[in-house]
């Protein structure tokens, strides 16, 4: 990729120094048009300088911007005095460069400066024709033409550019913006996630050790290998996600984070959920998982088999860091009531009286995980509610497209 792209820039300069020499050999040759040497000679150093500034960086640009214009306007008064002047042409190259420093200036330059610079370069281009030896009708419309059609047109395609700069740059923002949403979601589902489960683990055994609670080797051998184990989960998705940032295309094609589904066919025989289920009851309270039978050899979108996982992960997440005196957890996955082409995702657990006021702040938004997980569902064009149930406990709903369109969209968004 780096080969390729010195390559492609060494083919882009090779071809703007064609463009400059030839440029520049038609300066010299309009320069020798002159009667006098001495006048060849400034010619060709007003159109070379004309030239030169439309490559100069941009802190320059400016500063020689006004130096060409004056040179230019300089020189065509002082050939306006003399008997003996260029008997057909005024500097064309040196003309067309002075109203695309106009152009320049508008695009890059504050309105302010753009703005001065916009009349210091037309005044020279209007009375650059002044130079020709022969005074007549053709070279008043010729003024004519440049004062009114010429300048006006080159600024208007100045703004052109410039507004096509910031919608350009507006939208490079945009998903920037995006990717960072992405990566911050894609952290706090896995590692956040993964972090959970060591330190209600580590909690687990402090718990059971001050208690004064003898506990065989077999069971601390258990507790200790739960632990390294999610630890070592945690930090396989940080290597995912740092592999990804590093090489975003590799990484999308080859790699994907611990615990996340993979493959495009549904919830890969629920293995991944299956998985994640057990893991939250190792040392946790039950959690059971309800698959409805028609969606068991149904194909589903990559983007919503993802979002389903997502949302259960973040649920159980939530259930283990949150809720108090939880006896069960269901998680049901099946077709919604109906509407057959809705699949409806819900995580419920029988905690004891309301939501805690952690879970209410993650409710309200002042918390990520609950924010980023209606991001993600809304981007596959569906919507969650979260919130505490009658009876006690909390009540997490995920709707979910599953017509064709919706499938497509999906599809389309998770390779983008």
């Amino acid at each position: 990729m780096i080969s390729e792209f010195r390559s492609r820039f060494r083919l882009r300069h090779l071809r703007q120094g064609l463009v400059g020499v030839a440029l520049v050999v038609l300066v010299v040759l309009e320069g020798l048009n002159a009667p006098h040497p001495a006048m060849a000679a400034a010619t060709m150093v007003s159109g070379v300088l004309c030239l030169a500034t439309l490559a100069v960086p941009e802190p320059l640009f400016a500063r020689y911007a006004i130096g060409a214009a004056a040179v230019s306007c300089v020189l065509t008064v002082t050939e306006a005095q003399l008997s003996e002047r260029p008997p057909n042409t005024p500097g064309m190259v040196e003309l067309g460069a002075l109203l695309l420093l106009s152009t320049r200036a508008v695009r890059r330059c504050p309105p302010p400066r753009a703005a001065g610079l916009v009349v210091a370069s037309s005044l020279a281009a209007v009375v650059l024709p002044l130079r020709i030896e022969l005074w007549d009708d053709y070279l008043k419309d010729l003024i004519a033409v440049i004062a009114v059609c010429a300048v006006p047109f080159m600024v208007v395609v100045g703004l052109c550019l410039r507004l096509y700069d910031t919608l350009r740059e507006r939208e490079r923002e945009a998903i920037r913006q995006a990717q960072r949403l992405e990566h911050a979601r894609e952290l706090h589902d896995f590692v956040a996630h993964h972090v959970t489960a060591i330190v209600a683990q580590t909690k687990a055994a402090r718990f059971t050790a001050a208690a004064g609670h003898t506990q065989s080797p077999e069971d601390l051998d258990r507790m200790l290998a739960q632990i390294e184990r999610a630890g070592s989960q945690a930090l396989g998705s940080m290597r995912a996600m740092v592999t990804s940032l590093r090489d975003h295309a590799t990484a999308s094609a080859t790699t994907r984070p611990t615990g996340g589904p993979a493959g495009p066919r549904g919830l890969r025989g629920l293995r991944d959920l299956r998985a994640l289920t057990e893991e939250f009851s190792e040392v946790g309270p039950p959690a059971e998982l309800i698959l409805a039978p028609e969606l068991a050899d149904r194909p589903l979108p990559p983007g919503i088999a993802t979002t389903v996982h997502r949302v259960v992960q973040e649920s159980l997440t939530n259930v283990r860091k949150h809720a108090t005196g939880v006896g069960r957890v269901e998680v049901r996955i099946g077709v919604r009531p109906g509407h057959p082409e809705r699949l409806e995702v819900s995580v419920v657990d029988d905690g004891q009286g309301d939501a805690s006021p952690a879970a209410e702040r993650s409710a309200k938004g002042s918390g990520y995980g609950l924010v980023g997980l209606a991001e993600r569902v809304e981007e596959v064009n569906g919507h969650i509610t979260a919130g505490p149930r009658d009876g006690g406990g909390w009540h997490v709903l995920a709707v979910l497209p599953l017509d064709k369109t919706a499938a497509e969209e999906t599809i389309a968004c998770d390779h983008a």
